[in-house]
C-alpha cells in the first residue's frame, strides 16, 4: 500500500529518551537532513546536567527539538506536533507540552513494569485512554533493531544501542528526509570500527523500511524547501558560530588567535572546536582554572596576538579581576560569557540571560567594558567579527554575553564572502613617540579619534615599557598616585568605551503606527520576532527592536523608545536591561521576566503583548504558562 503524503508548511519534532538513548544524535542527523533538503530550521538541545542520571526516571530524559519549515522562522517552536518517546520517562517528562492531536510513537519494548514504576506512572498509559487525545503509535524499537542486526554478530547490549537510528530511519521516512547524509556520517564516525557503522546503518534502514512496509501509518508528510536568500548554506550552532567568528576576526586582523579557557558547560565546545582548526594560527590553552585561562588571554594580547577566553557564568565571577586589569593596562582581551541558570553553579545546561549586570558592573572600582550580545545561533558569527574589531580598535577588554539557547540551539547559517568581511589589521607602535624629546616610549598616549593607547609588540626595539595593575601616570605610564591623575585617567577609560563606534538601532514598525515597542537582547530575538509575527497577524499593531550592543547602547536608544507609548523588555532574568534603560533616561520601560530555565514561548509573549495593546501596562514578573496553555508558533 502507497502511503498518502501530506504537505505542510512547518512541523515541531521532539526526540526524548534515556539520557543513554543517543537522542541528541538523532536530533542532530534530523536537523542535518533538514538543512540538506533546504529547509529552514531552528532547535532545542535539552539534556540534564548530571553526566548518567538514574536510569528511567523522569529527571535522567533528554530531549532534541527541531522545527523545520517551508518559510523562515525565528524559534524551535513552542510545543512539539511530533513526540518520540524512547520510554516511559521520556513520555511523562514531554507530554503536557503537546499539541493536541499530536503524534506520539513509542518504544512500547521499554514499557515494563520496572520502567513504568521509575516514571512514576501506576499503569501504563498506553492502555487506560490517557492518550486518546493524540495519534499513537506503539513499535517495538528494540525488538525490531535487534531483528535487523540479528546476524550481525554484536551483542544484545551493542545491538539495542542502534535503537535511535531505528527512530530516525522511521522519522525519516514520515517527513521524506534523506538519509544519504547520516550515513556517510556514520561511516566516518565509526571508520576504526566498520562493525558499529553498518549495525547503526541497518538499523537506520530497518527503521525507515519499517514505516514503508506497515500498514500503521496513514500516509508520510512533506516540507518543501525555503525560499532563502541565494548563497551557501549549512547548519551551525552558535558556539561553532562563535568559534569560527574569533577565526574569522584573527584571520582579518593578520594575528595568532589563542583562547586561553577552562572546560565549563555550555562553553566548552567553543575550546573543542577552536582546537581543531591550528592551521590557522590558533591555539588552546585548556587551562588548570579560569584565572589561568584569562591571564594566558591577557597575556598573549600584551605580546600581540588576539587573546580570548570563554567561560560561563561562574567562571566570569573567577575572571573578573583579571578582566579589571586589562581595562587599567588597555589591551584587547575578548571574553566570551556563555550564560546559564544561576546563581553559583546553578543549572548548568539550562539557559537565562541573567549576567548582564556582572558584566556590567562584576569589577571592583570604575571599570567600564563594552558589552554585546547575539541574537541568534548564526549571529554568534556577527558578534565575535565585531567583538575583536572593538577590543582592536579600542584597546579595551569586550565581553560577548551568548546563552546556553544559542550555544547549543542551530539553524541555516549563509557562509559569507570572505571578501566582504571587514578589515580588522591594528597598527602596532613602531617608534618611540615621547613629547618630552626624551625618545622614549610613552604607552598612555591616545589616539585622538578612539582614545586608544598604542599597542606595543614586546621585544620592539626603542618601545620597552612596564605595564601592570597600578594606577597609570597618563602619557608617559608610570606608576601614579597623583588624585588629579586618577581622575582624569578614570574618565578617560570611560570615555573611551563611551565614544566606540555602534550602529543606531533599527526599528520593525510596518505599519508605523504601533503604540508599543518590544525591545530585546540576546536570544530574545527569536520569539519577540514569532510574537510580533502572530499579534501582526490578527491585525494589531506593535513594533521590534533588538539590542547588540548594550555598552555603550546606540545613540538614538532614547530617542527611539520615546516615540512610544510603552516599551516592554523580556528578559530570562529578573529584570536587568530595564533598570539600565531607565538609568540612561528611559522613563516607561515595563520588564516581563522568565529564569524557569527554558526560552520564552512565541505564544505567551504574543498574549503579552494583547494584554498590553488592550490596556494600562504594568511591570510583570514573568510566570511560566504550563504547557497545556502554550500555542504552536
Amino acid at each position: 500500500m502507497t502511503a498518502h503524503t501530506t504537505q505542510l508548511d512547518r512541523v515541531v519534532v521532539r526526540f526524548a529518551g534515556d539520557s543513554g538513548d543517543g537522542m541528541q544524535l538523532a536530533g542532530d542527523r534530523f536537523t542535518s537532513a533538514a538543512a540538506l533538503f533546504g529547509n529552514d530550521l531552528a532547535t532545542l538541545p535539552n539534556y540534564p546536567a548530571e553526566i548518567r542520571a538514574p536510569k528511567g526516571t523522569v529527571p535522567g530524559v533528554s530531549s532534541f527539538q527541531v522545527h523545520f519549515a517551508d518559510h523562515d522562522i525565528l524559534t524551535p517552536g513552542d510545543r512539539p506536533d511530533v513526540l518520540v518517546a524512547m520510554n516511559p520517562a521520556a513520555l511523562r517528562a514531554n507530554l503536557a507540552d503537546l499539541v493536541p492531536g499530536a503524534v506520539i510513537v513509542v518504544n512500547t519494548d521499554e514499557f515494563t513494569r520496572r520502567n513504568l514504576s521509575r516514571a512514576g506512572y501506576e499503569g501504563s498509559p498506553l492502555d487506560d485512554g490517557s492518550l486518546d487525545a493524540f495519534q499513537v503509535h506503539q513499535v517495538a524499537m528494540g525488538t525490531l533493531t535487534q531483528g535487523a542486526l540479528a546476524d550481525s554478530g554484536m551483542s544484545r547490549k551493542d545491538t539495542d544501542r542502534a535503537k535511535n537510528m531505528f527512530a530516525l530511519g522511521l522519522l525519516s521516512w514520515m517527513y521524506h528526509r534523506p538519509t544519504e547524509g547520516t550515513e556517510r556520517f556514520l561511516r566516518d564516525r565509526f571508520a576504526t570500527r566498520p562493525d558499529l557503522a553498518e549495525a547503526n546503518t541497518r538499523a537506520l534502514r530497518a527503521g525507515w523500511n519499517y514505516g514503508e512496509t506497515t500498514e500503521a501509518f496513514a500516509g508520510t508528510y512533506e516540507i518543501a524547501p525555503a525560499s532563502l536568500p541565494p548563497g551557501t548554506y549549512r547548519q551551525i550552532t552558535g558556539n561553532t558560530a562563535l568559534a569560527y567568528g574569533l577565526i574569522a576576526a584573527a584571520r582579518q586582523a593578520e594575528l595568532p588567535l589563542l583562547l586561553g579557557s577552562y572546560p565549563i558547560t555550555p562553553a566548552s565546545d567553543i575550546l573543542h572546536e577552536l582546537s581543531r582548526h591550528k592551521e590557522f594560527d590558533v591555539l588552546t590553552f585548556q587551562a588548570e582554572d579560569e584565572i589561568a585561562g584569562i591571564g594566558a588571554a591577557l597575556g598573549a594580547a600584551f605580546g600581540g596576538a588576539l587573546g580570548v577566553t570563554s567561560t560561563s557564568g561562574p567562571g566570569l565571577a573567577l575572571k573578573s579581576e583579571t578582566v579589571g586589569l586589562a581595562v587599567m593596562i588597555e589591551l584587547p582581551l575578548v571574553v566570551v560569557d556563555v550564560q546559564r541558570g544561576g546563581p553559583s553553579t546553578g543549572l548548568p545546561t539550562k539557559t537565562e540571560q541573567a549576567d548582564l549586570l556582572q558584566a556590567m558592573y562584576g569589577r571592583n572600582g570604575e571599570s567600564p567594558v563594552p558589552v554585546l550580545a547575539p541574537r541568534s545561533p548564526a549571529d554568534c558569527f556577527d558578534t565575535a567579527l565585531e567583538a575583536a574589531r572593538i577590543a582592536l580598535t579600542y584597546r579595551t577588554p569586550v565581553l560577548l554575553l551568548s546563552d546556553g539557547y544559542l550555544a547549543n540551539g542551530s539553524e541555516p547559517w549563509r557562509i559569507p564572502d570572505v571578501d566582504q568581511l571587514p578589515d580588522l589589521r591594528p597598527q602596532f607602535a613602531t617608534e618611540p613617540n615621547a613629547l618630552d624629546g626624551s625618545g622614549a616610549f610613552w604607552p598612555y598616549l591616545r589616539d585622538p579619534d578612539t582614545l586608544a593607547r598604542p599597542w606595543a609588540v614586546p621585544g620592539t626595539p626603542g618601545l620597552e615599557h612596564r605595564v601592570g595593575g597600578l594606577e597609570k601616570a597618563d602619557g608617559n605610564g608610570g606608576i601614579s598616585y597623583d588624585p588629579a591623575n586618577h581622575e582624569r585617567m578614570v574618565r578617560l577609560r570611560r570615555a573611551k568605551v563611551d565614544g566606540v563606534a555602534v550602529p543606531g538601532l533599527e526599528v520593525d514598525d510596518p505599519s508605523g503606527d504601533a503604540r508599543v515597542l518590544v525591545l530585546g537582547w540576546g536570544s530574545t530575538y527569536g520569539p519577540i520576532g514569532a510574537a510580533c509575527r502572530r499579534v501582526r497577524g490578527r491585525g494589531r499593531s506593535v513594533a521590534q527592536a533588538h539590542l547588540r550592543h548594550l555598552n555603550p547602547l546606540p545613540g538614538n536608544t532614547n530617542a527611539v523608545l520615546s516615540r512610544y507609548e510603552r516599551v516592554v523588555v523580556p528578559e530570562m532574568n529578573l529584570g536587568q536591561l530595564a533598570p539600565l534603560l531607565r538609568a540612561c533616561g528611559a522613563a516607561d520601560v515595563h520588564s516581563v521576566t522568565k529564569v524557569s530555565g527554558v526560552p520564552f514561548g512565541a505564544a505567551e509573549l504574543a498574549d503579552m503583548i494583547d494584554d498590553l495593546l488592550n490596556g494600562p501596562a504594568a511591570e510583570t514578573t514573568h510566570t511560566p504558562q504550563t504547557a497545556a496553555q502554550r500555542t504552536a508558533p
